[in-house]
């Protein structure tokens, strides 16, 4: 019997990626209108918890895990990624930003075959080597590579870091659990900053992008927890680079971004080898 990948997976991801992108689009614009990265995380991470904590099901036992070291550090890497990507928004393209940060598949394939001793796929291995070759299309390290773009592959390499972490901790707690206790200790962790420089006063456009910011990306990393309970990592992962075509999407509408000639062929090879990742998948599932 063969099990196909379903359309409602693939409807399920790209509207998790996009809505994602959503709350990076609106922290973009929230960072124009002068608001701080650390704020912006931590609204993110506070209304995330608020609005998705009571759907995550935890319970009294649940509450000694929040000191799990492990727990802890693997929250720390997604507050991590939030920061950095946030930083690399305020000066790059959205477009360019999501192509560097694809670094994270790399980073991530390499610590889970170390650490964990994952087994190591050739096919998986040469559209990695393929992805890569985009990524510093779109990075141009050592040809004009701004700063921005260093926080980017930053933010890509705490991200690649933070995906072995889940695969880790998933032997030992749920994906609901998994997502509460980013959102709640997210949220501690920046309060003492981000907390702080909450906006006195503001008008309504400016509180709507907050809210549309933390409930985006608190959606679309709630859908994802969902389709992981269902679906194989093989298919998944694949399946975010939608992230680039609702980035190149949303970056150019917004901002008016296109990328380079360069970072646009970057772009293309990074998505070429996702979908050709998704296509090995498929085959292995039969």
């Amino acid at each position: 019997m063969q099990t196909k990948i379903s359309i409602w997976t693939v409807v399920a991801m790209a509207a998790a990626m996009s809505a994602i992108v959503l709350g990076d689009t609106a922290g973009k614009l929230l960072m124009a209108d002068g608001l701080s990265p650390l704020f912006i995380a931590w609204s993110r991470f506070a209304f995330g918890a608020l609005l998705l904590g009571p759907l995550c099901g935890l319970t009294r036992a649940d509450l000694r895990s929040f000191l799990d070291w492990r727990v802890i550090l693997r929250a720390a890497l997604i507050v991590g990624v939030i920061l950095l990507i946030l930083t690399a928004l305020r000066t790059e393209p959205m477009a360019n930003v999501f192509g560097g940060f694809f670094v994270g598949p790399v980073v991530s394939f390499t610590l889970s075959a170390i650490l964990l001793r994952e087994p190591i796929n050739r096919a998986r291995v040469g559209l990695l080597a393929l992805g890569f070759v985009g990524v510093l299309l779109v990075v141009k390290p050592g040809f004009g590579m701004g700063p921005g773009m260093i926080f980017a592959v930053l933010a890509g390499v705490f991200y690649g870091s933070f995906l072995t972490a889940s695969r880790w901790l998933s032997f030992h707690y749920r994906p609901r659990f998994l997502l509460a206790s980013q959102l709640i200790i997210g949220a501690v962790l920046l309060t003492p900053l981000g907390a702080a420089q909450t906006p006195m006063q503001g008008d309504v456009r400016l509180w709507a992008l907050i809210l549309l910011s933390a409930v985006a990306s608190g959606f679309g990393n709630y859908l994802l927890v969902m389709v992981n309970r269902s679906t194989p990592a093989s298919v998944v992962a694949p399946l975010v680079y939608f992230q680039l075509v609702a980035a190149t999407i949303f970056g150019y509408f917004v901002f008016g971004d296109w990328p380079d000639v360069y970072s646009l062929l970057g772009l293309a090879i990074i998505l070429s080898s996702g979908f050709a990742g998704l296509a090995v998948a498929g085959r292995q599932l039969r």
